[in-house]
């Protein structure tokens, strides 16, 4: 079955991505600096933040930054060789959620938060491409605190790559073929930088586990 593209409802820009395959929207501003302000505040204070285990070259080890997966009930998420429930939305996350799928036409039952502490904390390279998330799936990227530099690459030729930088209050959406033919990633950074804050809005689709 073919599945329709998905477009944003409310006419967020595409970006002219140098990565062939991609389809990325970014609105740089979409949260207003005093929205955005509150909402990392309440973020810091108020989540219970975790070290998750990930496997790399055969073996658990924790993850270079703090995260929590939040959801409804069964949104269970299974990564890198572990299976995460989901913890109960705040109301500050349930408004965002609805605010998210009311402008961009999606829907979403699950966010994966992750607290980078500074520039030493990263993401390596990957795809969200679990088989729960289905075959085409639309991220939703909302980003808080410091900037950081967001890297897109092609799955097999990796000189064939994009930068972003994402400043605080802006989102990203992945969409399309992003996820199979992409890898994506957060590098560390040198400078000196305060705490970022990344939610990741997707549907988890039970039925669809392995």
């Amino acid at each position: 079955m073919t599945i329709p593209d998905w477009h944003p409802a409310n006419g967020m820009p595409l970006l002219d991505s140098s990565v062939p395959g991609a389809t990325l929207h970014f609105a740089p501003d979409w949260l207003a600096a005093p929205e955005a302000d509150a909402l990392l505040a309440h973020l810091q204070r108020d989540i219970a933040w975790e070290v998750h285990r990930i496997r790399m070259f055969g073996r658990l080890v924790d993850s270079p930054r703090l995260s929590r997966w939040v959801g409804d009930t069964g949104a269970v998420y299974r990564y890198s060789g572990s299976d995460f429930l989901p913890q109960a939305w705040t109301p500050a996350l349930e408004d965002l959620r609805g605010r998210l799928q009311e402008e961009l036409g999606a829907r979403f039952n699950s966010v994966l938060l992750n607290l980078y502490r500074d520039g030493r904390d990263a993401m390596g390279w990957h795809s969200d491409d679990e088989p729960e998330l289905g075959p085409r799936p639309v991220i939703a990227s909302v980003s808080l605190g410091a900037v950081r530099r967001f890297a897109l690459r092609d799955r097999r030729e990796s000189h064939l790559r994009q930068v972003l930088e994402l400043p605080h209050g802006s989102l990203l959406v992945m969409s399309g073929d992003t996820q199979r033919l992409c890898r994506h990633a957060l590098p560390r950074t040198a400078r000196l930088l305060g705490p970022r804050i990344n939610l990741t809005f997707r549907w988890i689709d039970p039925a669809r586990r392995r």
